[in-house]
């Protein structure tokens, strides 16, 4: 199967070009070919999982080389896949997370004209990230990680036409350039110090180098990372991304563009190791990240924009883990496993609520859904339920044991994170039992030509599915350590060491928890709804705005920028081009004064030759008397 690894991302790839390429004629047909290239890129997954598990843990890697890639003197870098324990996780949670969203798009999109350009954009997502997952240097996760964002800016702005789409598009496309930067520059110092892009050279190299050249290669990773997993500061892109199909929303949130910032912080994490600087750093933009997040959710009446502020949040708190080092990578990956499950369950069940109200997103205008729809209630209620953290399903493994590790982290710094992690959690209970009551429970505030219904077998199913997941991968991935034994040796793991039993951080835990349903039920079960949002506090007010990120960006990063623009474009206008055009002035004046003396007479030319020679002779003959 080694020879044969290219088909991972070739099938889904191809199906995105024979979608583009084939235009109207591939319409009727063309959901089914996006399907099919998602499923059977998962199944050559599940053929690689088989041969891992059929080898010895230190030789679980296939690592084909296609080509010779970048032959250039000293840059020298093959085309390479590499499938270990870390990457197959992914593989499994993109090809199959995505294959179920797939299969829920054919019935979410079906009266859209342009399904099939849908399907093809879901391809070349699929590609794209499994491209940054199986590379085996950083170049070519680079391109994987190019190739995310273009499928991020064509499916959020899928619906072109709609002036607020086209917006978000542009916006995550340009906040994700910033990030790019961050890692583009990271990979030339990495070259610089290294002499090589492939992970084995840099990770193998990485303890010679200076402290310097590694905390700036961790920081500027890091960067990247903010922006591709929506961390502060360069959050901001992820709620407006919900203008793009719910599909998309589950697709970018759930198994593949938020997560390649998780991705490559763990997966570079022998950089990391070395870079306690850089390792904080990632600590405090997830700590910051997961509290930021998860204030914007509880003000939320858009049932998607509630979820983003969910996504953030929770990215928030892989990337905290990930800061830790070896105590937490392996947590990192669990949570985002478990994650993927019950986050794409929540935004499906979404679009099934939101197909099911005519395209009504606003939470103040639902209520009491749960006996209209009675499977998308119970498969979303199961997904609440993982998120947050009620044992035993996956949620309360993989974020307990997040809490776990950042108490462990110890002295002050322990608890702050674990505080702010503990805080993260109940806020993030307030929030999704606000979800659930305002939408499944209380009086019903439709409006009149609203006719809620089930969606179709095709929706309902890959729900379902997700719904298993959501109560049980926690479960499975935690017992005996099962997620741990298996990342080993690509992940390093170290047990968590404080001086509370984990027993009682379960507990202290789900109180927390419990006490953010509790608030939530008073505020929102036990009174009435109204239709339009009332003032709030100055705090809900910040919340609506997104706590004031696009106001902080404009005010720090974009108002400068563009005054220094105006100052490079007045020093242009007025240094390079006023020297140039003065000295053409100069030219043109001193033209018109010597044009003065052609007069075109021969007799004044002839005058003008003899006093020239006279004085020629009067000088030489002075010369010569002196």
């Amino acid at each position: 199967m080694t020879a044969y690894t290219w088909l991972l991302v070739a099938l889904p790839a191809a199906g995105a070009l024979i979608l583009l390429l084939g235009g109207r004629r591939t319409d009727r047909w063309g959901h089914l070919l996006g399907c099919a290239a998602a499923v059977a890129s998962f199944v050559v997954g599940l053929v690689l999982l088989a041969e891992l598990l059929g080898r010895d843990g230190d030789d679980r890697i296939i690592h084909p080389n296609l080509f010779s890639w970048v032959p250039v003197n000293g840059l020298q870098i093959d085309f390479g896949l590499q499938i270990d324990q870390l990457s197959i996780c992914f593989v499994l949670l993109i090809t199959g997370v995505g294959s179920l969203i797939h299969i829920y798009s054919i019935g979410y999109m079906a009266e859209d004209p342009d399904r099939r350009r849908f399907f093809a954009y879901l391809n070349l997502f699929l590609a794209a990230m499994l491209l940054l997952v199986v590379a085996d240097n950083y170049l070519g996760l680079y391109v994987g990680w190019e190739g995310v964002g273009l499928a991020s800016y064509l499916l959020i702005g899928f619906w072109y036409q709609r002036p607020s789409a086209a917006t978000a598009a542009k916006k995550a496309f340009v906040m994700n350039r910033v990030g790019d930067v961050g890692l583009s520059l990271a990979m030339f110092l990495m070259f610089a110090n290294f002499g090589t892009l492939r992970f084995d050279g840099v990770f193998a190299s990485a303890p010679g180098a200076s402290d310097a050249a590694l905390a700036a290669i961790g920081l500027l990773m890091l960067l990247g990372a903010c922006a591709k997993s929506a961390q502060v500061p360069l959050q901001a892109w992820l709620g407006d991304a919900m203008e793009g199909p719910t599909p998309v929303s589950a697709l970018i949130h759930a198994a593949t563009m938020v997560t390649a910032g998780v991705y490559l912080i763990v997966r570079s994490g022998p950089v990391f190791n070395l870079a306690p600087d850089a390792q904080l750093a990632v600590v405090i933009v997830g700590a910051a990240t997961l509290l930021f997040g998860a204030i914007i959710g509880c003000a939320k009446d858009d049932i998607k924009r509630a979820l983003a502020a969910s996504t953030i949040s929770q990215i928030g708190y892989m990337v905290l883990a990930a800061g830790l080092g070896p105590a937490g990578y392996v947590f990192a990956i669990m949570h985002l496993l478990t994650h993927g499950f019950f986050k794409a369950g929540l935004f499906l069940g979404s679009g099934a609520v939101i197909h099911a109200m005519n395209d009504e997103q606003d939470m103040r205008r639902y209520g009491a859904l749960r006996s209209s729809l009675p499977i998308t209630f119970a498969t979303f209620g199961l997904g609440y339920l993982a998120i947050i953290g009620v044992p035993p399903f996956a949620g309360f493994f993989s974020k307990d044991a997040i809490i776990e590790a950042a108490l462990g982290a110890g002295g002050l710094r322990g608890y702050l994170l674990g505080g702010a992690a503990l805080l993260g959690a109940g806020i993030t209970a307030f929030y999704m039992t606000r979800v659930m009551l305002m939408t499944f429970y209380g009086e019903k505030r439709w409006a009149a030509e609203a006719h809620p219904h089930e969606a179709p077998k095709v929706m309902t199913w890959p729900m379902i599915l997700l719904a298993v997941g959501s109560v049980f991968s926690g479960g499975l991935l935690a017992i005996g350590g099962a997620l741990q034994h298996w990342l080993e040796p690509v992940v390093t793991f170290e047990e968590p060491t404080h001086a509370t039993p984990a027993w009682m951080i379960s507990v202290v835990a789900v109180l927390v928890v419990a006490v953010g349903v509790w608030v939530a039920y008073r505020m929102y079960g036990r009174r009435p709804v109204p239709e339009t949002a009332p003032a709030g506090s100055v705090l809900t007010v910040a919340a609506r705005r997104d706590l004031y990120g696009d106001a902080f960006n404009e005010e720090v990063f974009m108002r400068p920028g563009w005054q220094l623009t105006r100052a490079l474009v007045d020093v242009d206008n007025r240094g390079v081009d006023g020297s140039v055009n003065a000295l053409a002035a100069l030219v043109s004046r001193t033209s018109d004064r010597l044009r003065g003396l052609q007069t075109g007479f021969a007799r004044s030319y002839a005058l003008s030759m003899l006093v020239g020679a006279a004085l020629v002779a009067a000088a030489i003959l002075a010369v010569q008397l002196w």
